[in-house]
């Protein structure tokens, strides 16, 4: 009796010699094995191991949630997200829709250095809270929820962007604090869109003054060659889409200070993501907008 084949057969060409032949068609686990998909299967299973163990909870409440880090149905209701209307260039919303690219006041009197900013949400409230609990709790666990949200707010800027790098911290302030949440935040942003990310194009070259409490003017003075170019950015920079990543924009002056050494370096457009937004002036009235 002739002996079976380990594997089914299937017909092919070789085109080469124009000649018909067989070949071993893989079957079962040890094609599964082959085709490198056991790794994505062997992920899987242990997530839903570990999740019998440790069941997925809000990353805000720690009430129970169809999926880790994310937010329950409670809490996301609670989230004061930013939705257009919104100002084009500086992403603060707007109370009354008066059509598509209007700016707000502030970006017309004092136009910012970047080129169009977006934020997940507005200060306040929960996401007020999360800021805070990821930047002086040490709840590094926040950074995957923000990081996502941030990539879905910002995927207008992200599509086509070429670099995505975070606002640098002083190495004394890193040492005293231990991480830069705005560089968790860059990494998650990067991995979720596909976007490289670099964390050496921009330097925090001169220890300043934290800007809580400052007013305008003074933060701009306090930030004064704070900044500066990594050794071989130039190259990386030159001509590229950038986006810059911060956790929480305020007046915009660390922003525009990052912007000015990015454009000084040939970058061909800046944009700015980060997880909140203070919006100036509250409510803007329909004499106040502009196309």
């Amino acid at each position: 009796m002739q002996a079976q084949p380990p594997f089914p057969e299937r017909d092919s060409t070789d085109l080469s010699a124009g000649e018909s032949v067989t070949e071993p068609v893989p079957d079962g686990w040890l094609a599964r094995l082959r085709d490198g998909g056991w790794r994505l299967r062997l992920r899987k299973a242990a997530r839903r191991a570990l999740e019998v163990v440790y069941p997925p909870h809000c990353a805000a409440c720690s009430g129970a949630t169809d999926e880790a880090f994310a937010l329950c149905a409670g809490c996301w209701a609670k989230m004061p997200f930013i939705a257009r209307p919104y100002c084009e260039r500086l992403g603060t919303p707007f109370t009354v829709d008066y059509g598509a690219q209007m700016l707000s006041p502030a970006a017309i009197a004092d136009p910012p250095k970047f080129d169009r900013a977006r934020a997940v949400a507005v200060h306040d409230g929960l996401a007020r809270a999360l800021v805070s609990r990821f930047k002086y709790g040490e709840r590094l666990d926040l950074a995957r929820v923000m990081g996502r949200l941030m990539a879905g707010a910002g995927r207008e800027i992200l599509e086509d962007a070429d670099l995505v790098i975070p606002v640098p911290m002083h190495r004394l302030r890193l040492w005293r604090r231990r991480y830069n949440q705005a560089a968790l935040l860059a990494g998650i942003v990067a991995r979720e869109a596909g976007v490289m990310l670099s964390t050496d194009c921009l330097l925090r070259v001169r220890r300043t003054r934290a800007q809580v409490g400052l007013r305008r003017s003074e933060r701009r003075s306090n930030l004064i060659r704070a900044f500066a170019l990594g050794p071989t950015a130039a190259t990386r920079i030159a001509g590229r889409r950038i986006v810059l990543i911060d956790d929480v924009r305020t007046t915009g002056s660390t922003l525009n200070a990052c912007a000015h050494i990015l454009r000084k370096a040939g970058a061909s457009r800046i944009d700015v993501l980060t997880f909140t937004l203070v919006p100036e002036g509250g409510a803007w009235n329909a004499q106040d907008l502009t196309s």
